[in-house]
């Protein structure tokens, strides 16, 4: 199995070189890159299977790029950033980014994070090999191999990494509440900590998103517990 290919954009030579080794002491294909042109060349050479993208970066900011890559492709993302307010994350969230590690970090902290993310992929793919491959509900359908969620009129809805993981979550938790923190675990989501406001920006990203004209998404809050996804699930 050949290794992961993760792209490292970071302008900061010092901290790319140091970053690049250490991903790829713990297996990693790791093709740096200093700026937006750089990037994109490796997206034209081979297939990416994760970004890791500095926030501040010259010329085209990483916040330009991020909204850039998710016109074109749902790559997991992790952002790092020498900003770590709680707007900050949110901000990332918003966007699409599937993680938001602060500076400084740790290789290994770093190495985790990329592995939990990637790890999230695989398990989708395992469990569409286990021949439960698909889900309904409101005459929506989920499609766990492909990572494919069509409204009712068939029409494919652009769902990002991370919100495709937490409906994959509630679609195998059907009207049962889920509290934030198990949210977190059952996605495999490492969005900043569960006492922040990311799951709760997912929950929203995922309603507007499950939501039709007349017809809201059927993901409930329930004060102080969590969420629930308060419709009949059919899974095959």
């Amino acid at each position: 199995m050949s290794a992961p290919v993760i792209v490292l954009v970071e302008d900061d030579p010092g901290l790319r070189t140091l970053t690049s080794r250490a991903l790829q002491a713990d297996g990693f294909d790791v093709h740096p890159a200093g700026s937006a042109p750089e990037m994109w060349r490796v997206f034209e050479s081979t297939a990416v299977d994760l970004v890791v993208l500095d926030v501040m970066l010259p010329g085209t900011s990483g916040i330009d790029l991020c909204r850039q890559i998710r016109q074109r492709s749902d790559v997991p993302i992790i952002f790092v950033s020498a900003r770590n307010s709680e707007t900050d994350r949110v901000v990332g969230l918003e966007l699409g980014a599937d993680d938001y590690l602060p500076k400084p970090f740790g290789a290994r902290e770093l190495v985790a994070r990329v592995r939990a993310v990637l790890r999230r992929g695989g398990m989708e793919r395992r469990h569409g090999a286990s021949g439960e491959g698909k889900a309904r509900f409101n005459d929506w359908t989920a499609d766990f191999p492909r990572r494919e969620v069509r409204s009712p009129t068939g029409a494919v809805v652009d769902l990002t990494g991370a919100e495709f993981d937490l409906l994959s979550s509630f679609l195998h938790h059907p009207q049962r509440v889920i509290s934030r923190d198990r949210l977190m675990e059952l996605a495999r989501t490492r969005l900043g900590d569960s006492s922040d406001r990311s799951v709760d920006v997912l929950v929203s990203r995922l309603r507007r998103k499950l939501s039709t004209d007349g017809e809201q998404a059927p993901i409930v809050t329930v004060r102080g517990a969590g969420y629930m996804f308060n419709t009949a699930v059919q899974r095959f």
